[in-house]
């Protein structure tokens, strides 16, 4: 069974031919048009075209999806969250203490795992595609991709900062300056393989950081990554002096809170539909509001 991507031209590009839509705003390369020529892959309101025929606002081109489909993920049965879906993608809001998708020992019970189920039920057959990852105890915004080519468009997008992911995060102590940057590159750690240091061979590597509320004994902040780097905001945040609070890897266990007290609180992109700007949040944990709640009753006291 043949499956296609489907997108609206937007009014925007009202006039453009076929072959400079699917170059110029879908990012196809000159080859693979060719592939989905040869093989009738490109449809306009459902019917075959040829690549000079201009657009209009509001039609629809439909091109094939040239992989074969397997999910990716084998399906099982568990909860999701869907903080926002259209016809390239989905945002999901990850639980603490869960993986995005099967790695090392785990094969079951992760996002992926439960999104596959999810799309085997609507009649969907998609691979699993996660835009980025987060930790398993870190909650918040995940990103995933319905197809390749959106796949591809995304991690671009990550790639220019025109996907923007902001966190949260309660660290020990009073930070000083109350915004900034971390600008440290980030390598493996010399004798702990499974952690990342602060090194000056290391990747390059920048956090933005700013204070929403100082109590007495910790901080809530709004990070940025301008990079991607693994463990990077908790890796820059020990470095700093300020380790997130209860994160046993890189700072110390916390009476407070079972995990380290980080979220992935929103996500920025651009529509693949529309090209306009799309913002999702993901709300606070109850874990998270506690822990912040209990430091804000210590400052009052």
């Amino acid at each position: 069974m043949k499956t296609f991507n489907k997108y609206t031209v937007s009014e925007q590009h009202n006039g453009f031919t076929v072959e400079n839509y699917l170059k110029q705003i879908l990012q196809y390369s000159g080859r693979k048009v060719q592939k989905l020529t040869r093989k009738k892959g490109i449809l306009l309101n459902g019917k075959t075209v040829y690549l000079q025929k201009k657009l209009k606002a509001k039609d629809t081109i439909s091109v094939l999806d040239l992989e074969d489909i397997t999910f990716g993920a084998q399906p099982e049965q568990g909860i999701i969250d869907i903080l926002y879906e259209d016809d390239h993608l989905m945002v999901l809001n990850k639980p603490a203490y869960q993986l995005v998708h099967p790695a090392g020992q785990t094969n079951s019970g992760t996002l992926a795992n439960f999104l596959a189920c999810h799309l085997k039920q609507r009649s969907i057959m998609s691979t699993i595609r996660p835009v980025h990852r987060l930790d398993r105890d870190t909650s918040g915004c995940v990103i995933f991709a319905k197809d390749s080519h959106s796949q591809s468009v995304m991690e671009q997008q990550l790639k220019t900062g025109d996907l923007k992911r902001a966190y949260w995060a309660l660290v020990q102590g009073t930070v000083s300056p109350s915004s900034g940057t971390i600008d440290a590159p980030i390598g493996p750690h010399p004798s702990r393989p499974n952690r990342r240091t602060v090194n000056k061979k290391g990747d390059y590597a920048v956090t933005h950081y700013q204070t929403i509320r100082s109590f007495e004994m910790a901080s809530l902040l709004e990070l940025n990554l301008e990079t991607g780097r693994t463990h990077q905001i908790r890796v820059h945040l020990s470095h700093l002096g300020h380790p997130v609070i209860g994160d046993r890897m890189y700072g110390r266990v916390s009476p407070y809170i079972n995990r380290q007290a980080l979220h992935a609180f929103s996500v920025n992109f651009i529509s693949l539909s529309d090209k306009n700007e799309v913002t999702v949040t993901a709300p606070i944990p109850e874990d998270f509001s506690q822990v912040v709640e209990f430091f804000a009753k210590s400052l009052q006291q």
